[in-house]
């Protein structure tokens, strides 16, 4: 992994048809899709920047003739530019000769089509290993590599069969696994699931993220199929009529549209599986030092009309929890230490989970739900209402949501804060209701 750019665009055209260089001026100047289309010509793709980071999951969706499979055949030049440019690893990959355009395939990008393009008269392990025969590769070295990879994409002792006796998602395997053997640094996807069916879909939307979690290949995925962006993409291209109206990650295109276009396409996203505790969490309060003693611990929940507090340790590490009655029994037995009354944090959550993970710990969780990094240091909080209103309209009315028992009386938190440390709170009968 290096700091530079695995993929840079930018001002990237694609027409279609007769006087290409003319009609990018017309678009320039203000020529829209329709005005060529009537000419004869057909922009594909227009004035398109983006780049891709080494080892993200960059995704590019939309509908159907936005310009997104034009876009990732010119990433690999199957089709050429019409003007712009294409840079993979700092390398140009417009206006360059055949033979340097081959060497880019070979060494530094592979391609996995939608109809998984093997070859049929060959064995699973001869198409796994065909780019390595490609490179001169001896036949034991490329078939032990092609066996290799097929354990890796779960076909393993599938390599002595045809692929028409595979299923289509065993043959898609095949196809990543041709893509994986390659052993270049980016791999090109168009749709490479979308002629799957759903569950086996599904299947293969979470192998490709296990793949990843180990390789750390640099991916473009090409989709029409917004929760497979959100659920696959580390940042997202979204196109419409040509051009990338936005770019950012799942989060921000859901929570933060660029355009009304956008945000109908959004409408219907599983919210719950796209945004995570960071996205939605508060901050916490309140929280007391386990060093603060239960004094401090009453005024801090005194002022926040809260029967209960967090306790973090001196680098904010979650130690537990603490009640404003305990609290109120240590001031009365003149104790200065939380320690013999702290409960243990019946949930917490890591501030990378999904929403959809985090209802069960919010119902058993006295607290609002407490969100930890990954050292265990307090990062926020999630209220119950706030999970409900996160996933969108018509969940905003949690009126009837009561999240905590009813806190002691302020009047009464003042008594006892007020009395002595040996001292005996003046309420009802000597006794803290």
């Amino acid at each position: 992994m290096t700091s530079e750019l695995a993929i840079e665009v930018k001002d990237l055209f694609k027409v279609f048809g007769r006087d290409g260089r003319k009609n990018v001026e017309k678009l320039k100047s203000g020529a829209s899709r329709s005005d060529l289309a009537a000419q004869g010509a057909t922009a594909a793709v227009i004035d398109a920047s983006f780049d891709v980071k080494p080892g993200e999951i960059f995704v590019i969706m939309g509908l159907s003739g936005s310009g997104k499979s034009t876009i990732i055949r010119m990433l690999n030049g199957l089709y050429e530019s019409t003007a712009g440019s294409i840079t993979v690893q700092g390398e140009s990959i417009t206006d360059v000769s055949e033979a340097a355009l081959r060497r880019i395939r070979r060494d530094r990008v592979s391609m996995v089509f939608q109809h998984f393009a093997l070859l049929p008269h060959r064995t699973v392990a001869d198409n796994v290993a065909y780019s390595l025969e490609l490179r001169g590769v001896g036949k034991a070295e490329r078939l032990a590599k092609a066996e290799e990879i097929l354990g890796m994409v779960g076909l393993e002792g599938w390599g002595d069969k045809l692929p028409s006796a595979l299923s289509g998602g065993m043959q898609q395997r095949v196809g990543i696994a041709r893509a994986l053997a390659a052993d270049t640094d980016i791999l090109l996807m168009d749709e490479a699931f979308s002629a799957l069916d759903p569950l086996i879909r599904r299947e293969m939307q979470e192998q490709l993220l296990s793949l990843q979690q180990k390789l750390q290949k640099t991916i473009v995925f090409i989709t029409h199929d917004l929760n497979e962006a959100m659920f696959l993409g580390d940042r997202i291209a979204v196109m419409r009529d040509g051009r990338i109206v936005q770019v950012g990650t799942p989060e921000d295109i859901l929570t933060d549209p660029a355009n009304d276009y956008v945000e109908q396409f959004v409408q219907d996203v599983d919210r719950a599986r796209v945004l995570t505790a960071a996205n939605v969490m508060e901050r916490p309060r309140p929280v007391v030092s386990e060093s603060g003693g239960p004094r401090t611990a009453l005024r801090q929940m005194r002022d926040a009309y809260s029967s209960a507090a967090y306790v973090v340790g001196r680098d904010q590490e979650l130690r537990g929890i603490v009640t404003d009655r305990d609290a109120v029994k240590l001031i009365r037995r003149g104790e200065n230490s939380l320690d013999s009354v702290l409960s243990p944090v019946p949930q917490s959550v890591s501030q990378d989970e999904v929403l959809m993970n985090l209802f069960v710990p919010a119902v058993e969780s006295q607290l609002p739900l407490a969100v930890t990094d990954d050292n265990g240091r307090l990062v926020g909080v999630i209220p119950r209402v706030t999970l409900l209103a996160a996933l969108g309209p018509g969940m905003n009315d949690t009126s009837e949501i009561t999240i905590l028992p009813q806190p002691i009386p302020s009047t009464e938190i003042d008594a006892v804060l007020a009395a002595s440390p040996d001292g005996v709170p003046a309420t009802d009968g000597g006794e803290v209701r």
